[in-house]
């Protein structure tokens, strides 16, 4: 599981290269787009969907457009997760970008910002489609009030539990912790020791998620608001630091680098097998539970609130489909990103790789699939109605990169050289002295 930040790291350290020369890229590239011998336009859509789940649902969505209408035939282009950023940005700098590629909606804005895609203003002036989609998902796509990216899929993250064990640990199987007290009282009568080794741990909040989800959870905002204030030490945010810290300290370093081990092998997650009570997760985690532990008896939750009526607020990611700046014919890109986004290609989407998507109406109809198995769409569901308790975190314009200056004080933390305050107060500072310096040039 990746932290709540690391794709837009990731994908600021190859735009830093190449800002310079596809800032410069914007409009049409080239003279005319390409067709086909049947004088159909041909558009080249790149992503990174290459395994064998997923190529072909993405491709059968392709065949299915394609045999929609006589003007646009989409040629599907897959490049691994590592590469396909870097060589859309190199290709946008050499003039000759794809016509359309999925890309993190997160760093959407930061694209616009920087000419990197197109603005899709003028289509949505005429057709505007922003109705179609959950609110949060699609004010992150926004640069000064404008569209930059049609959000395509999404996440949100939950608490997975064990119903068995909750019954063996005199704990009610329907009632999930639903506060941070509560969370760690169920914690504890869930743990099980021999000795000192834990036969079964009840729970630990950094498996599946950061510490930032988190903060979030407990603040209902993100560390830099609209308005470039820096929100990184609060009083909030230092509870939550230290009552994570009191997690590690409760369990140690060596069981809880054993459980991740044992968690990062995907198929030997210790909450197959009931050594673990409970386990926060993307609602995809269901499918490994289907493929490696199909006979588990298990529960799904909101994440619990920090305390009543705080909110039990998730974060999400998730992928938008843009037209790279300078693509050779962004109308036919437009009108096949439509389709790719609207209700039928996003349903069996949805369906098929039990995967959230950004279409209000797809996700809806998803939900009552009767493709899903009882476990699947007990899940699904909760996924789709925890969308309106999940906040994205768009990477702001002013300080794209700050959370390379937050992890690393964070991370001392918990290697025990910083405390809490210490942690967030220069962090604090960091971010502080990297907005303003942005935001005066």
């Amino acid at each position: 599981m990746k932290k709540m930040y690391t794709l837009p790291a990731a994908f600021l350290a190859s735009s830093l290269l190449l800002t310079g020369c596809a800032g410069f890229q914007t409009g049409n590239s080239n003279d005319s787009a390409t067709e086909n011998e049947d004088g159909k336009v041909v558009l080249d859509f790149w992503t990174f969907w290459g395994s064998e789940i997923r190529r072909p649902v993405i491709e059968k969505i392709i065949t299915d457009f394609n045999e929609s209408q006589d003007e646009i035939e989409v040629q599907h282009t897959y490049l691994p997760w590592g590469d396909i950023w870097t060589k859309e940005l190199a290709a946008i700098a050499a003039g000759d970008p794809p016509d359309v590629v999925i890309n993190d909606i997160n760093t959407t804005a930061l694209r616009g910002e920087q000419n990197q895609a197109m603005n899709l203003a003028e289509f949505l002036s005429e057709d505007d489609i922003s109705g179609q989609f959950y609110p949060e998902l699609w004010d992150a796509t926004l640069y000064e009030g404008d569209s930059y990216g049609i959000p395509f899929n999404t996440d949100t993250r939950v608490l997975f539990y064990n119903k068995d064990a909750f019954e063996e640990a005199g704990l009610d199987p329907e009632q999930p912790p639903a506060t941070w007290d509560e969370l760690e009282e169920y914690a504890a009568k869930l743990d099980v020791k021999n000795g000192d080794d834990y036969e079964r741990i009840g729970f630990y909040p950094l498996w599946g998620i950061n510490y930032d989800v988190w903060m979030l959870n407990a603040n209902g905002h993100n560390f830099i608001n609209g308005d470039n204030e820096v929100l990184i030490d609060t009083e909030t945010n230092l509870e939550t630091l230290e009552w994570l810290k009191g997690w590690k300290d409760k369990y140690g370093d060596d069981v809880i680098n054993s459980y991740k081990a044992q968690i990062d092998s995907q198929q030997g997650n210790p909450f197959f097998n009931g050594s673990l009570g409970m386990y926060v997760s993307a609602p995809t985690f269901y499918t490994q539970i289907r493929d490696y532990a199909d006979d588990l008896n298990f529960g799904v939750a909101k994440l619990p609130e920090m305390e009543p009526g705080n909110g039990h607020t998730s974060w999400g990611g998730g992928f938008v489909a843009e037209i790279p700046a300078g693509a050779s014919n962004p109308e036919a890109s437009y009108e096949f990103i439509k389709y790719l986004t609207g209700a039928e290609a996003q349903e069996y989407w949805a369906v098929q790789n039990f995967d959230n998507v950004a279409n209000i109406e797809a996700a809806e109809n998803a939900a009552e699939s009767d493709e899903f198995t009882e476990d699947g769409t007990m899940v699904y569901s909760m996924a789709t109605e925890y969308m309106r308790d999940t906040l994205l975190t768009p990477v702001p314009v002013s300080a794209p990169d700050f959370m390379g200056s937050v992890n690393p004080k964070i991370d001392e933390v918990f290697l025990g050289s910083k405390t809490p305050k210490q942690a967030l107060e220069e962090a604090q500072a960091d971010v502080e002295s990297l907005v303003e310096k942005n935001t005066r040039e």
